[in-house]
């Protein structure tokens, strides 16, 4: 038997290797789905004198997108918030994590305009770490009873945003 041990013990490693790589990594499990979204309060981006909190959104659905001016990733998905038309009824909240907020600003003027309704300006990250951010961009939908009913990692594209994030706000603003 002690003979077979390593044998058994390296089949059972390429088992867990193939298994591995076989995942997708942007596939991150998120233990707040079907969680309400962590209670937040935190500074207005573009208007320093208020505060966003998910009460602000109370009884709608939103999609809360974490990005920062220093992410590459987050230059790849801004054209297509730019762009996206959404449905009636959702708002689009940024995230702004651990970013400098007049770099945030300028960046935001640089990419060609401001895709979000309100921002939210994380600088510590503890609203980030509440959500178990793992790096930016990462995109909450959260349905109206404010729920986090699903989330994406890394930058958002058109086939995700088509075949994953539409079908899944559709079914949240059907929900009362």
């Amino acid at each position: 038997m002690k003979r077979w041990l390593p044998l058994i013990l390296f089949a059972g490693l390429l088992v867990l290797l193939g298994v591995g790589l076989g995942m997708n990594p942007r596939d991150l499990p998120s233990a707040l789905v079907g969680k309400p979204v962590p209670q937040f309060a935190l500074p207005d981006l573009m208007h320093t004198q208020k505060q966003v909190t998910g009460q602000d959104f109370k009884n709608r659905v939103w999609v809360l997108n974490v990005w920062a001016s220093w992410c590459v990733s987050c230059q790849a998905e801004h054209d297509l918030l730019l762009k996206w038309q959404r449905p009636e009824g959702v708002d689009l909240v940024g995230l702004n994590y651990k970013d400098d907020s007049r770099a945030a600003r300028a960046w935001l003027v640089d990419m060609g305009g401001n895709p979000y309704d309100r921002i939210a300006v994380d600088m510590k990250g503890l609203v980030g770490i509440d959500l178990g951010v793992y790096g930016v961009p990462e995109t909450f939908i959260i349905n109206r009873q404010g729920e986090i009913v699903e989330r994406f990692t890394g930058a958002l594209t058109e086939e995700a945003l088509e075949k994953k994030l539409k079908p899944m706000l559709a079914k949240a603003l059907e929900t009362p």
